[in-house]
């Protein structure tokens, strides 16, 4: 069982910046493709960012040129910087880990872009 947290979530003015952590629960880390994903208020939750075993990196859309995924394998940790934080940003977040067809999933950080 692979156990995800997030942290990092919080209240941000528009245009601020905030660095989402996932910390896995888990000593084959290295081998888990990790992904972002959002659910806003009243919408499906949407795919933001993934990131693969071998650093393969995609993004949605809306997020292009203002978010970066990483991760340190050695911490167990998946990160996702954003910048240039808009309003409707606002969303819980949610870290997934995926290793062949196994999906597991954190509980969620909010965070709010507001004035």
């Amino acid at each position: 069982q692979v156990q995800l947290v997030e942290s990092g979530g919080g209240l941000v003015q528009p245009g601020g910046s905030l660095r989402l952590s996932c910390a896995a629960s888990v000593s084959i880390f290295r081998l888990y493709a990790m992904e972002w994903y959002r659910q806003g208020p009243g919408n499906q939750r949407e795919l933001v960012a993934r990131i693969t075993t071998t650093g393969t990196l995609n993004y949605a859309n809306f997020v292009k040129g203002r978010f970066t995924i990483s991760r340190d394998n050695a911490k167990n940790t998946v990160y996702l910087q954003m910048n240039s934080l808009k309003p409707e940003d606002t969303a819980v977040y949610y870290c997934k880990a995926t290793l062949r067809g196994e999906e597991y999933w954190g509980k969620g950080t909010m965070v709010t872009v507001s004035s």
